[in-house]
Order: structure tokens, then C-alpha cells, then sequence
């Protein structure tokens, strides 16, 4: 048994802080409607110095061999879009819809949404971005929704010490059932509970 003991605490230190966070998110999410943070819209409009205006039209008018090549925006227009906005795109342009007169980008973040054209003919530089609270930051957390591939492995990981925590405990209570005479009216209420709520109110 003290192997499973061990197996039980540990997993319960591990999971600790993310258990609390999806805990607590799936009770922000379930009264969402109540918790509406204040949205706040940041809106850019910046022209294009003569240099980035330059290296734009010669990206946009390149023969590129491959996608790689495609992704790679030039420093400068990098350096200016960084500036201008304070984004960093190297994880974004991949996905950017480019034309022979302008790149478009979708930068989706957790809590928030995020867009920016770089336009050659307009030698101009439109972005927005909303934020829409520490809430729904939180509830962004809670979904993994745009939230990148650390946070995914984050989430996986604190599942996974949860089904240990939830087996082992499982297993000490089998263990010792006959020193709490109330351990099985209470594990079975526990799963009754929810599958008669799901069974008459959530169809």
C-alpha cells in the first residue's frame, strides 16, 4: 500500500495548481454570461517607411521554390510590423494569406483576438487587437484555445497526474473500506450524482 500511497500524493502535488485552475475556470465558464470582462480594442495605422515599402514589393513580387522560403519575411519588414504592433511573427506567417499586393494575418491569442494587413499599393500598415478580459484569459487557459503546444502538454500532463490521483485514491479506499463504513454509499452517490443529472436535465 505504500507505493500507492506514494503514487497518490505525488500525483495530488503535481495536478495541485492546475486541478485549482480548471476548477475554478469551470466555474467562470459555466456562468460566462455573468462574468463578461471589459473588451478592449487597440487599433494601428501606420505608413510604411520608403525601405520596408521597398522590401515589401520585392517579397511580394518573388518567385519563391518552396513554402519555407515563402515564410521568411524580410528583416526590415519584420523589424517595422514588430514596432508598429508589438508582434513577434515567426510562429504566424506561414498561415498569412499573401497576395501580390498585401500579406493578411490572423493572430489568434488566448483571451483575445488579433489581426494586421501590411498593404504595398497603400504603403500602409492596419492592425487590431482585442482584449477581452483576465476572465476570459482564463477561460481561453481552461480550453487550451490558442494557447500552443507547452500549454497542450501542460494540460495532458495534469489529466493524467488527475486519473492517477483519482485511481489511487480509488484503490486506498477499497483498501481500507472496512474502517469507513461509509466509503461505498458515498463513491456510488458520487457517480449517481452526475449521470442522473446528465440522464433528466442535460439532454
Amino acid at each position: 500500500m505504500g507505493s500507492v500511497r506514494q503514487w497518490h500524493w505525488v500525483s495530488s502535488a503535481v495536478c495541485l495548481a492546475g486541478l485549482l485552475l480548471f476548477a475554478i475556470t469551470g466555474i467562470t465558464l459555466n456562468h460566462a454570461g455573468l462574468l463578461e470582462g471589459h473588451i478592449r480594442t487597440v487599433t494601428v495605422e501606420a505608413p510604411l517607411p520608403s525601405e520596408v515599402a521597398d522590401a515589401l514589393n520585392e517579397y511580394l513580387a518573388g518567385d519563391f521554390d518552396n513554402a519555407k522560403e515563402r515564410a521568411e519575411l524580410p528583416n526590415v519588414v519584420s523589424q517595422f510590423i514588430h514596432t508598429s504592433s508589438g508582434e513577434r511573427l515567426s510562429r504566424h506567417i506561414r498561415q498569412a494569406q499573401v497576395t501580390d499586393i498585401d500579406i493578411y494575418m490572423s493572430l489568434p491569442r488566448a483571451g483575445g483576438d488579433a489581426w494586421l494587413v501590411i498593404d504595398a499599393d497603400a504603403a500602409e500598415l492596419l492592425y487590431e487587437r482585442t482584449d477581452r478580459g483576465f476572465i476570459a484569459y482564463l477561460n481561453d487557459l481552461h480550453k487550451g484555445r490558442h494557447t500552443g503546444l507547452a500549454w497542450s502538454l501542460f494540460m495532458d500532463a495534469i489529466a493524467l497526474s488527475c486519473v492517477v490521483f483519482a485511481l489511487t485514491g480509488l484503490w486506498l479506499l477499497i483498501r481500507q473500506q472496512r474502517q469507513r463504513p461509509l466509503t461505498w454509499a458515498l463513491t456510488t452517490l458520487g457517480l449517481l450524482i452526475p449521470v442522473l443529472i446528465m440522464l433528466l436535465h442535460a439532454n
